[in-house]
């Protein structure tokens, strides 16, 4: 016994049985579980559902049967597995929100886009839906192959005729192993269109099938942002798009609310409901004041109102951002062919369907042919047997059996069994002559159709003249119209979408600290002022940068090295008034000794817009705005420098302006752009000004009509002058005097043009501010010192001076100072008078001591790469 039982013992490699077994399990799971087949678009579940449903008789024109009646033939016939499985595949097929075009009548409860479960399914009931007849239409005329069923009892369709191409129009999703498929359904005209389009065309390109499938379209509509995830996906088989609920914004009892419309595919409206409440509860959107559901049958609705100063357009945003509202559907056109997985194009999607209906209408003619020459061939017996009426009848009458009877209308006539047969089942009333002319027609009518049937076979042209009859026909009858929405648009949601557009100062520090601030923050004051802590700072930092611009403006950052960087304006951290700010080396890969020279806010990068650069040493450079469109984070090198000159300033022209620059020694020079040829991102510039021994460049500004020059020196002083003092000369000269530089006033630290229209921030480097009207300071000739702006202590001086546009809504009165107003009233005040005190002094002319003006210089730093 033991030695039996020790022969039926079995060694075998527990590696390669593992290797061999999986590879059993994941081919099963592949071919006869997860994937559609590439012709019908669907998978064995779906497959087995229609031909039972066939089977039982269970058609469109029929009454509804018994879900549970379904489900038994299916799983007692084809499909051994989970009753469940398949009543929720069968369900999911009646869903007018699961499939574009449902393929399953179902009546009863069959869940909703809530998420709530269909009834069990010994309530409902179900038939065929109309289109799905088509799926089946001439099902038993030979047009597909049959296998056995799982036990062999049965014979179930490997592929459904599928006379309308269900892969594309309904889609499909599955996980299989080690793969996944991911098809979204299509408008049934457009994808039809486009099959037609291919059967023209063999040749057609993927961009010339997009003209006919613009994209999915959804059951439940929605909008997809953008084309390119989906021209990706048709044209390899893989990508991603973007869906969007259809939204409107509307005024309701004087506040603002959303209405939705439509969701993405596939999402769960309870569960977005509920998401939303959740993030309004744990404060992570604010605004919302109440939330409701009020789909009905007549469609979808969900109300959310807002509060009174809510910005429903940035709320809009952040549900896009942080619910179901605004989804991804990654697009896998994975599909069975020849029984082997493959990733697909649209293209060949449509082949495969295409190819898959030649063969269906070849094998369909063929068997009609069959049929028909059959039937001819009994015909032609009939003819034969009414030609010989007599002589048949006298057989007949005297045969003592129907074999001898038939052997011998066989010998006598030379017929064949299938003939004879026919002519001994012939009815007596065959034999009138009426009868006689209807088999006469019906057999020329057969030779008519063999004919044509055989002239089909023979031409393929014809084969795909009845494909397009056929497909134009289901058209008609099924059509109906786009409910996906594709927008022209590439619509990606970014933070700034989040952001309210607001007017923010950002201030940076010599030392590198930024921060981002609301205009308002600071108040006007009048001249002489003593100003107000902009911020904290180191005892050896000061304020080098301080500008206004939109948090949603695109910020370039310019360095003294020549490199160039970008931020967004919200990208800048938003800190109060005396903090210090968070280091730029945080938000911008700078290296350890360069420094930021100018920052300029630009809204739109176009080709008629220009940078106008220059270094310390004087040189100058133009060039296309649109040349730094594209800045990587590491930054881009936006000149290229000699030796130890560095950049200092930047300016934004429209091409057609006149450039002022200063000098630390008080010179100036002023010159049309056009001067500095267009020149390349990486060039070197030309000379704009020549400079004296230990000169160097203090301020370059663009001139304007109805504006002056404005120049600050470090201790405080400043004065405007007319522009038309100073004269067109030719870039590279040494310029004429701007101001009368002494001991008093100090060295010039800036100089910008400016109007009545604008303020001027002065901050000086310990990071005191402030903030004044430029009307407010006097206007003198080039010749003069200026008056105090700003008082200085003796160790201290101004570092910068910043232009600033007025907004009046956002400027406080002086009389709304908190705390100290008279002290601030009187500290004006002495101000003012110490300026008007030192007007007759410092505003006296001295002999003007212009330098003679230098021919344009020859030499040209340009090294275009």
């Amino acid at each position: 016994m033991a030695e039996q039982d020790q022969s039926r013992v079995k060694e075998i490699n527990i590696s390669q049985e593992m290797k061999s077994s999986f590879m059993d399990y994941a081919m099963s799971v592949i071919v006869s579980r997860a994937l559609p087949d590439a012709r019908d678009g669907l998978k064995p579940v779906h497959r087995r559902i229609l031909y039972a449903m066939n089977e039982l008789g269970m058609t469109s024109d029929k009454a509804y049967k018994k879900s549970a009646r379904i489900v038994g033939e299916v799983i007692g016939k084809y499909h051994p597995h989970g009753d469940s499985a398949v009543y929720e595949t069968m369900v999911r097929m009646a869903q007018d929100f699961s499939y574009r075009y449902m393929l399953v009548d179902g009546h009863g409860n069959f869940g909703s886009i809530d998420g709530d479960a269909a009834a069990a399914m010994r309530y409902t009931e179900a038939k065929m839906s109309k289109i799905s007849m088509e799926l089946l239409r001439d099902i038993n005329k030979d047009t597909i192959d049959y296998q056995d069923n799982y036990d062999g009892s049965e014979r179930e369709p490997i592929v459904m005729p599928a006379r309308f191409p269900n892969l594309l129009v309904n889609g499909a999703s599955g996980i299989a192993v080690g793969m996944a498929t991911n098809i979204p359904p299509h408008q049934l005209g457009e994808v039809i269109d486009a099959v037609l389009a291919l059967s023209k065309n063999p040749d057609i390109s993927i961009p010339e099938l997009m003209e006919y499938i613009p994209g999915p379209d959804f059951p439940t509509g929605a909008e997809i942002l953008g084309r390119s995830g989906i021209r990706k996906a048709y044209q390899t088989g893989r990508g991603s798009i973007t869906l969007r609920a259809q939204t409107e914004i509307e005024e309701y009892k004087g506040k603002p609310r959303i209405l939705v419309s439509e969701l993405p595919y596939q999402v769960n409206k309870a569960k977005l409901i509920e998401k939303i409440a959740e993030l309004v509860r744990d404060k992570k959107i604010d605004g919302i004041t109440d939330l409701r559901d009020e789909s009905d049958r007549n469609g979808m609705r969900i109300v959310i109102e807002l509060r009174r100063d809510a910005n429903a357009n940035v709320l809009l945003n952040n549900l896009y951002k942080q619910t179901a509202l605004q989804t991804s559907f990654g697009i896998n056109l994975l599909a069975l062919v020849e029984g082997q997985p493959k990733v697909l194009t649209l293209k060949e999607c449509l082949e495969h369907y295409l190819g898959h209906q030649v063969q269906v209408i070849r094998r369909r003619t063929a068997f009609e042919l069959r049929k028909a020459e059959a039937r001819a061939h009994i015909l032609e017996g009939l003819r034969i047997a009414l030609d010989h009426l007599d002589e048949v009848i006298s057989l007949i009458r005297s045969s003592q059996t129907t074999e001898i009877a038939r052997n011998g209308l066989m010998e006598q006539f030379s017929l064949s069994y299938e003939q004879a047969q026919a002519i001994l089942d012939m009815r007596l009333q065959r034999l009138t002559g009426l009868e006689r002319d209807k088999i006469e027609n019906e057999y020329k009518e057969l030779i008519a159709k063999i004919a044509e049937l055989k002239a089909i076979l023979a031409d393929g042209e014809k084969v795909l003249e009845i494909i397009r009859e056929e497909l134009i026909e289901l058209k008609e009858k099924f059509n109906d119209e786009r409910r996906t929405v594709i927008s022209m648009n590439e619509d990606h949601l970014e933070d700034e979408d989040l952001i309210p557009r607001q007017n923010v100062v950002i201030t940076l520090t010599h030392h590198g600290y930024i921060k981002r601030m609301p205009i308002s923050t600071y108040r006007s004051q009048r001249r002489g002022g003593k100003g107000i802590q902009g911020m904290g700072t180191n005892d050896d930092d000061f304020m080098q940068h301080l500008f206004t611009t939109n948090s949603h403006h695109t910020i370039l950052f310019f360095t003294n090295k020549g490199k160039v960087y970008r931020l967004k304006g919200y990208e800048i951290p938003e800190l109060g008034r005396t903090a210090k700010g968070i280091p730029i080396i945080n938000l911008l890969q700078i290296e350890q000794d360069e420094t930021i020279s100018t920052v300029i806010p630009i809204e739109e990068f176009d080709d008629n817009s220009y940078l106008f650069f220059l270094t310390k040493h004087g040189i100058a450079k133009r060039t296309q705005l649109s040349s730094f469109a594209n800045i990587r984070r590491g930054g881009l090198f936006a000149i290229t420098l000699r030796g130890d000159d560095e950049l200092h300033g930047v300016r934004l022209t429209d091409g057609g302006q006149e450039v002022i620059i200063g000098t630390k020694h008080g010179m100036a020079i002023r010159f049309h752009e056009t001067d500095v040829r267009l020149m390349g991102r990486t060039a070197g510039g030309v000379k704009g000004i020549s400079l004296s021994d230990e000169d160097h460049v203090v301020g370059m500004d663009i001139l304007e009509e109805n504006h002056q020059v404005l120049i600050v020196t470090e201790n405080g002083y400043g004065k405007r002058t007319p522009i038309e003092e100073y004269r067109v000369q030719n870039r590279g000269g040494k310029g004429i005097k701007t101001c009368n530089i002494t001991e008093k006033n100090g060295s010039l630290v800036s100089l910008k043009v400016v109007s009545d229209e604008h303020d001027i921030m002065i901050i000086t480097a310990s990071g005191i501010i402030i903030r004044m009207h430029v009307e407010g300071i006097s206007t003198t000739g080039r010749n003069t010192q200026g008056v105090t702006l700003i008082r200085v202590n003796e160790k201290e001086e101004v570092a910068t001076v910043a232009r600033v546009d007025i907004e009046d809504e956002e400027i406080e009165e002086i009389d709304e100072v908190e705390g100290n107003d008279e002290g601030a009233s009187e500290e004006v005040t002495s101000g003012e008078n110490t300026s008007e005190e030192n007007t007759s002094e410092e505003n006296t002319s001295i002999e003007e001591q212009e330098e003679p003006s230098m021919p344009e210089a020859e030499e040209d730093l340009d090294k275009e790469e």
